[in-house]
């Protein structure tokens, strides 16, 4: 059984950035828009999937990212980390797509193929990790209660029977902090501050702050793990 880890938030907080501490060798990358990957030497090192070489495909196409990682699974030894970027937009693009079908059966569709995607996460190779990116959704809090976030989605469906973040041992949520100096830090939230729901495995980081790098994240875990 893979591992499915999550990080989550706000689109520039650093997600996509945390991904350049990973080895190209041993990391494959699911782009959901296409859009540049933001550090340097991206082209040269993830380079088109054509089955037994190549180690990134575009597709917001949750049939042909469901295929992707079982060819990943199944065919790719040497890939311990998946990535899946910008996972929020099979959602919304294949709503987009379909905006102008009538009735509620489009959402549960929807639903329904992003907890497939999400299922397969944690039925892929044994040693391998699969990284959902995702964006944040913040929710109003009622009777003056303090404001929610999570993971976004569309409709209902995800978030009141299936609940995406109990799919997750591992999730970590993006949070950019100014110093006094005026120097931006970017860092992952590894477990519950009172503001982000992040969570991870009792004992597993040392701090509930940490750099948003994915490296140091699957270092860490495989020492956990051991």
């Amino acid at each position: 059984m893979s591992e499915l880890i999550g990080v989550v938030g706000e689109s520039g907080t650093g997600k996509s950035t945390a991904c350049r501490t990973l080895d190209p060798k041993d990391t494959a990358v699911v782009n959901c828009v296409g859009k540049p990957l933001p550090f340097k030497g991206w082209k040269k090192n993830y380079t088109k999937f054509e089955g037994k070489t190549g180690n990134y495909f575009a597709s917001d196409k949750t049939a042909d990212i469901l295929k992707f990682m079982k060819a990943i699974s199944d065919n790719r030894p040497e890939i311990t980390n998946l990535i899946i970027d910008d996972w929020q937009y099979t959602m919304s693009n294949e709503f987009m797509r379909r905006s102008s079908e009538k009735g509620f059966e489009k959402f549960t569709e929807i639903g329904k193929n992003a907890w497939s995607t999400l299922n397969a996460g944690k039925a892929l190779r044994e040693d391998l990790k699969v990284f959902i990116l995702t964006h944040s959704d913040t929710v109003p809090g009622e009777f003056g209660a303090k404001p929610t976030i999570k993971i976004k989605t569309i409709g209902k469906l995800l978030d009141d029977k299936i609940n995406p973040a109990g799919l997750f041992t591992v999730l970590l949520f993006t949070n950019v902090e100014t110093k006094d100096n005026g120097e931006v830090e970017y860092r992952f939230v590894t477990n519950n501050d009172g503001t982000y729901p992040a969570k991870s495995p009792m004992d597993m980081f040392a701090d509930k702050y940490i750099p948003n790098d994915l490296g140091l994240v699957v270092k860490t875990m495989d020492e956990y793990y051991g």
